[in-house]
């Protein structure tokens, strides 16, 4: 099995050497004091088992091993490439030769990508390579069905369908082989089918494509008689065009709402306009994570080059980087010569924007501080999707969509703890555990590693240590990551009075406050409290279970009552009112 693992690994890095400390990171989880004269095993034996052709492309450098093989050897860059070359035929018009070469791409596949082989890398990938395979089953599908085909496809759809329940494109395919076929009640049938599973599991509404669909076969439109006729557009090819995304989180749980809604504003296209997504939430609540995933998944669909850029908004390390800054490393990525980059920001924005415009690309701006750092990065033409990760609300420019990030279902922060701890906990119930980590995804990391790296400890030992303030303040860190110093960023650049008011409420005995009972605890008066609860809010300092109530979530009063102490009289007042 490790040696499956390992060619794997060869594979999806062919032609590029994989670090000694890669593979032994992917092939363990405990790497043993053996694992390096291991891996030197494996290659042994991996290349007696190759073809004499193939075991001499396998090669030793001096940090690794690389595997030298032809691109058509390895069926997942056969496909990538097909799929690729059926996309620059279809935006010339060619859709037979599109058609041909998707049909050749998909045929491809015989099961799930890398049945079997349980590593992380490898299951990203996999991941990766099923999402790009239902992309061009749909793409298939629509080119079979502009090409007159329609009854023929019925029994293949409904299957596909039944498969993938929530992709609007294959139940919109299915809508229009059934119409098309005279079937004009059944097409409505299936739409309705959808809405409902979509309002059932997400409480959702199907997105705008399948709205018009059914609107239209609902009235017998002609539209629906034949494709929706695709803007032209023409894509330059430029030098540097890449992908440049972080790796995807093998382990990424839970997130199907917003997923769907990141979908829906995905395919909500306006021909040359381009859009935007604004991820917003408290620290570690994992907005990069859902971005990255995102981003990773509908990297098929946007060709034309994939980016990404930590703005430091709120860092340790560093002060948020500059908008011209951020420009540079942009350009750079883009294959713009350092001597070619202008010096201002406006010149940097405009040269910025010209090499997007008429482009179909994605941009993951990461950890912005404020609209105003993030403006000038934004395309102003073209199909560019971008998304910006924020932990205040006011960072989204005009005309981007919100997407609000708040912590885990407890069903979904219980299997990312399994998932992080393994063995560890197999077996034992999760619910106070996960409760007191806020079912917070970086919390549920943090307390799930622990257990997992001390292999005396059970379940009941890490709740133990989570029971109270001060417990998780010291449990919840790790040698490289501390939760409440993350949480303490956005508390630090609160106004003064906005931290006071943070502070008053945290140490106070109860959780949810409406406008007259924290007028109460605070003396102050309730325009300045409405004012002090608008700015909480706004930073995700907080929530508000109902209109004009706030709620501080338990992990941010561990933080507040982790900095400095009120006042005296805030102390004095705070008991009076208790």
């Amino acid at each position: 099995m490790r040696q499956r693992r390992l060619l794997a690994l060869l594979l999806l890095n062919a032609r590029r050497t994989v670090a000694m400390d890669t593979l032994v990171d992917e092939l363990w989880q405990d790497p043993p004091a053996s694992a390096r004269h291991q891996v030197h095993n494996a290659i042994r034996d991996l290349r007696a088992s190759l073809a004499p052709s193939e075991g001499g492309g396998l090669v030793t450098t001096d940090v690794g091993y690389r595997l030298d093989v032809p691109d058509d050897a390895v069926d997942a860059h056969r496909f990538t490439a097909w799929t690729r070359a059926a996309r620059a035929a279809r935006r010339e018009g060619r859709d037979a030769d599109a058609m041909r070469l998707l049909q050749s791409a998909v045929d491809l596949w015989r099961g799930d990508a890398f049945t079997g082989i349980d590593c992380p890398a490898v299951t990203a990938a996999a991941a990766g390579l099923d999402e790009q395979r239902l992309t061009a089953v749909e793409e298939l599908m629509e080119l079979r069905l502009a090409a007159g085909e329609a009854a023929s496809l019925v029994a293949e759809l409904s299957a596909l369908a039944a498969a993938h329940p929530l992709r609007d494109a294959l139940r919109g395919s299915l809508m229009l082989a059934l119409y098309r076929s005279g079937r004009q009640a059944d097409a409505l049938a299936v739409y309705d089918e959808g809405r409902r599973l979509l309002d059932d599991e997400l409480g959702l509404e199907p997105g705008p494509r399948l709205r018009r669909l059914h609107s239209e076969i609902l009235a017998d439109a002609p539209q629906a008689q034949r494709e929706e006729p695709r803007p032209e557009r023409t894509v330059t090819v430029r030098p540097g065009q890449g992908n440049y995304l972080p790796r995807d989180l093998p382990d990424f749980t839970g997130r199907t709402a917003e997923l769907a809604l990141l979908d829906r504003a995905a395919d909500d296209r306006h021909p040359g306009s381009p859009r935007t997504v604004t991820i917003d939430g408290m620290g570690g609540i994992g907005k990069t994570a859902l971005a990255v995933h995102f981003a990773h998944r509908r990297t098929a669909d946007h060709p034309d080059g994939q980016y990404y850029i930590d703005l430091h908004g709120f860092s340790t390390t560093r002060s948020p980087l500059a908008p011209e800054e951020a420009l540079g490393v942009l350009l750079r990525s883009d294959g713009v010569a350092p001597e070619a980059i202008p010096t201002g920001l406006a010149e940097r924005s405009a040269v910025w924007r010209s090499r997007l415009a008429g482009r179909r690309a994605l941009l993951v701006l990461d950890n912005a501080a404020d609209a105003a750092q993030v403006a000038p990065l934004l395309p102003g033409t073209g199909d560019t999707l971008t998304l910006i990760t924020a932990r205040g609300k006011t960072t989204a420019p005009d005309g981007a969509r919100s997407l609000p990030l708040g912590a885990l279902a407890p069903a979904d922060a219980e299997t990312l703890f399994r998932r992080v701890a393994g063995d560890a906990c197999a077996g034992s119930p999760l619910t106070q555990t996960v409760t007191l980590c806020g079912h917070h995804p970086l919390a549920l990391r943090l307390a799930a590693t622990r257990l997992r790296d001390r292999p005396s400890w059970t379940v009941p030992d890490v709740t133990a240590r989570l029971l109270n303030t001060a417990g998780r303040a010291a449990f919840l860190r790790t040698a490289d990551r501390d939760l409440m110093s993350v949480l303490a960023l956005s508390h630090a650049q609160l106004p003064p009075d906005v931290q006071q008011f943070n502070r008053t409420l945290a140490r106070h005995p109860a959780t949810t406050y409406d406008v007259p009972q924290a007028c109460a605890a605070t003396g102050l008066a309730a325009t300045e409290v409405e004012r002090l609860f608008d700015t909480l809010l706004d930073h995700n300092l907080a929530h508000e279970p109902s209109p004009a109530h706030l709620t501080i979530p338990l992990l941010l009063r561990d933080c507040v009552h982790a900095s400095a102490p009120p006042a005296p009289d805030v102390v004095r007042h705070l008991t009076a009112v208790a």
